[in-house]
């Protein structure tokens, strides 16, 4: 299975990743291999309960991924 993740640089330094197709799943690493490693993992340990919970995997043609233009706020 592949899952898209979405990658943020975290204030203190490293990376934070999060799936948005599995609320909750989220990790965090020192370094980019290191956060990619981390949420591999977090997404079976997800994948894991939710299957012993008798729930339903959650299908990536179920995520749409856009993007909303605003105005300038700054004045």
């Amino acid at each position: 299975m592949e899952f898209t993740v979405l990658i943020h640089s975290a204030e203190e330094g490293g990376f934070w990743v999060e799936v948005p197709t599995l609320p909750g799943c989220f990790s965090r690493g020192e370094t980019f291999q290191e956060a990619m490693e981390n949420i591999r993992e977090a997404i079976g340990l997800h994948l894991e309960v939710l299957c012993e919970g008798g729930s339903e995997l959650p299908r990536e043609d179920d995520l749409i991924i856009g993007r909303v233009r605003i105005d300038d706020m700054t004045g």
